[in-house]
């Protein structure tokens, strides 16, 4: 410290002085602080100090050093604190609360004490309200209807908000400031997963009264919900009615789930749309399960709150916090070189035999690690997470039980999804194929399969995870190419014995192709069976082992000893793509 204590005062703020006088000595605080007869009393004045500031100054240097009685301490504005916050927790009141438990629904806090780690949640902003105030005190404090804060997942660190339904039912004009951005700003700034517990029916004519004007929509606070899935993990818990904004929510989200009975999903509730089209509905025939899981706007779906915010868990526990770090390893419980002999019968000798493909995945993942996504949308093909000797890996399948397995619009949506989501989070993605092809007919051609199509081929050309196929049946037409990836990015590909393609099917290229030797034929019938016994006389996935077009025929006990091996590899190559990617981004 420089500059003796008479200059002091000049250099400082009165702030900084109360910083650093207690570290004068005493005699120091006496040349300060003179008497009003000291003839440096005009000096004092000059640098305006009261009477009773130095009074308090002199008892200090008498003491020589600070105080520590009941003047110094802040108990009871810390008392203060505890009680409002308490008033807060109350929500919209014992009613409120009622209400809602009796339409079968958690409160926003009880949800919350459902996702996190016991004892790890700490709330943001818990005082936004508003307060009621006789003459100085705080007699009452209506919180506002959302519910910010981090918590612990698992251990691993994630922010969250939460609408509080007890509360004018989470509209809009009772919140307070923009809690819900700010939490995905948190998200966004600290690199952890954000978690929506959604429960809130979005705006309201209120809010003009409350401003006292109307306004023009803005997109501020979505721009910052589409940045986040570049970055970070996100998942949308639906555990109630939700319109407008929150709806929109619901879908800007790598995962979603809602709970069966009591959720759904809608851009304008029944009010709205009666007003606008004169149509009496309820809010369960415009956004139940029904609709919301077949059409693909929410992913999964949970029998209980908890069960949803159970899988929410689950789902994180596959992705890393953030894109600058790889997945999450766990030590395996299942042995690597497992060899399941029921994949020797798995796929039937029969072509026209279907199977369960969910049998096939059981039996060459890590036991009960495969975690599905959108089960009830594009049937046709199965998707999820999985574990592959304690690594995630994303995991898809062809479904013969519907539609043959083809990929129709809703399957290659599917796939989309799956693929920017692995490429987003480095995990490696595992095809067990056995694909006839685009999905035809006038009803996909009206939808426009072809532009479908094309999506999917183009998101796989720009994908850059590691990428393994074990072909298990049958390969056909452009859909069926999307077994493999050219270009960059670790890539490799198995057959099982059971593997047949080409560019068209036999049975239905024949006619076009030997149209006229039919047609010429004594017995068009019995020449087409012969042509189509000679080309399934050549079918056989030996024939292409021999001009290398496969790499390998495998015996299909071996595919997770293999499977285990490509993703040591593949291993390898995920924690050197770390960081956002170059492959394609992920879409909603």
């Amino acid at each position: 410290m420089h500059g003796s204590l008479a200059t002091y005062p000049k250099r400082c703020s009165a702030a900084s002085r109360a910083v650093w006088m207690p570290l004068w000595k005493p005699t120091h605080f006496l040349q300060c602080c003179p008497s009003s007869s000291s003839p440096a009393s005009g000096k004092a004045e000059r640098h305006n100090r009261s009477s009773e500031a130095c009074g308090k100054l002199r008892r200090l240097a008498t003491r020589g050093e600070r105080s520590t009685g009941d003047d110094m301490s802040w108990q009871s504005e810390v008392d203060e604190l505890e009680r409002q916050t308490a008033l807060a927790k109350e929500m919209g009141g014992p009613d409120g609360v009622a209400f809602q438990h009796g339409r079968g629904k958690l409160t926003v806090r009880e949800r919350v004490d459902l996702l996190a780690d016991a004892g790890s949640f700490q709330e943001i902003g818990a005082l936004a309200g508003t307060a009621t105030w006789e003459g100085d005190e705080v007699s009452g404090l209506k919180p506002s209807n959302t519910v910010i804060g981090t918590c612990r997942v698992d251990g691993r660190k994630v922010a969250f908000s939460g609408g509080d339904f007890t509360i004018r039912g989470g509209a809009a004009d009772a919140a307070i400031g923009n809690k819900g951005q700010f939490a995905e700003q948190t998200a966004l700034r600290t690199r952890i997963p954000y978690v929506r517990l959604l429960d809130a029916t979005g705006g309201s004519v209120k809010t003009f009264e409350k401003m006292g004007r109307t306004y023009l929509p803005g997109n501020s606070g979505t721009n910052v919900s589409a940045e986040l899935l570049q970055y970070v993990p996100v998942v949308s818990t639906v555990l109630g009615s939700v319109a407008g904004l929150p709806a929109v929510q619901a879908c800007l989200c790598h995962f979603s789930v809602m709970v069966k009975g009591t959720s759904q999903v809608f851009v304008a509730g029944p009010k709205v749309v009666e007003q606008a089209t004169g149509r009496t509905i309820t809010k369960e025939e415009l956004g139940d399960e029904k609709v919301q899981l077949k059409n693909g706007v929410i992913m999964n779906l949970a029998n209980s709150e908890a069960e949803a915010i159970e899988q929410a868990r689950r789902f994180l526990s596959y992705l890393p916090s953030n894109v600058w770090e790889a997945p999450p390893v766990t030590d395996p419980d299942d042995a690597p070189d497992r060899r399941e002999e029921s994949l020797l019968s798995a796929v039937p000798r029969d072509r026209r035999k279907i199977y369960d493909p969910k049998k096939v995945l059981n039996a060459v993942l890590d036991k009960d690690s495969f975690f599905e996504l959108m089960p009830l949308y594009g049937r046709a093909r199965v998707t999820g997470l999985a574990r592959v000797n304690g690594v995630p890996v994303g995991v898809m399948a062809n479904n013969p039980k519907f539609n043959g397995g083809s990929m129709d619009i809703a399957t290659g949506e599917k796939t989309i999804r799956l693929i920017e989501l692995c490429d987003t989070f480095h995990l490696p993605l595992v095809y067990f194929a056995d694909e006839p092809g685009f999905s035809v007919g006038p009803a996909q051609e009206q939808a426009g399969i072809v532009r479908a199509g094309a999506r999917v081929v183009t998101t796989l050309a720009r994908s850059r995870t590691p990428y393994i196929c074990f072909v298990m049946r049958q390969l056909y037409g452009v859909a069926g190419g999307l077994h493999q990836r050219g270009g960059d990015g670790l890539y490799r590909r198995y057959a099982w014995p059971s593997t047949h393609g080409g560019s068209m099917h036999i049975e239905g290229g024949t006619a076009i192709a030997y149209k006229r030797d039919i047609e010429n034929a004594e017995d068009p019938d019995a020449k087409r069976a012969e042509i189509e016994a000679m080309l399934q006389s050549i079918s056989s996935p030996f024939h292409n082992a021999h001009a290398f077009g496969i790499e390998d025929i495998i015996d299909p006990r071996d595919t997770r000893p293999l499977l285990v091996d490509f993703v040591e590899d593949a291993w390898k190559v995920v924690q050197t793509q770390v960081g956002p990617g170059s492959g394609p981004s992920y879409r909603p």
